[in-house]
C-alpha cells in the first residue's frame, strides 16, 4: 500500500508540476495567433528552448509512468477519481507559481472535488 501511496502521490504532485512549469513556458513563449505552418514550427522552436519546457515534460513523463504503475494494480474506478486531486494542487500551484487569481467558487470547485475523492477513499477502504 506504501508503494501505491508514492505512485498516487508522484501522479499528482509531478503530473501537475509538469502541468504548472508547461504553462510558465508558454507564458513566456506567447499566445499563439497565427496558424500556418511556418508560424507553428516557430512557436514550437521558441517553446523547445524554454528550460521550463524541458523540466515540464520530465515531471510529465515521470507522472505518466507512476499511473501505469498504479493501473498495473489498482482498479481504474479507483485511480481516475483519485488523481483528481491533482485539480486541487493545480489550483494551488497556479495560485502560488503561477501567480493567478483562484475565485471563490474556483476554490468550492476544488473543495468540491476533495470530499469526492475522500468518498471514492472510503468506499475503498469500508466497501
Amino acid at each position: 500500500m506504501l508503494t501505491e501511496l508514492v505512485f498516487f502521490l508522484l501522479v499528482t504532485i509531478a503530473g501537475t508540476a509538469g502541468e504548472l512549469c508547461m504553462a510558465r513556458a508558454m507564458r513566456g513563449v506567447g499566445e499563439v495567433t497565427n496558424f500556418r505552418p511556418q508560424a507553428l514550427i516557430g512557436v514550437v522552436w521558441r517553446a523547445l528552448s524554454v528550460v521550463w519546457t524541458w523540466v515540464g515534460l520530465g515531471l510529465m513523463t515521470l507522472a505518466f509512468f507512476a499511473l501505469l504503475a498504479v493501473l498495473a494494480v489498482e482498479n481504474v474506478s479507483f485511480v481516475v477519481p483519485v488523481t483528481a486531486l491533482s485539480y486541487a494542487v493545480g489550483a494551488l500551484g497556479g495560485r502560488v507559481f503561477l501567480h493567478e487569481r483562484v475565485t471563490p467558487t474556483r476554490w468550492a470547485g476544488v473543495l468540491l472535488v476533495c470530499v469526492g475523492v475522500t468518498l471514492v477513499l472510503l468506499g475503498k477502504r469500508w466497501g
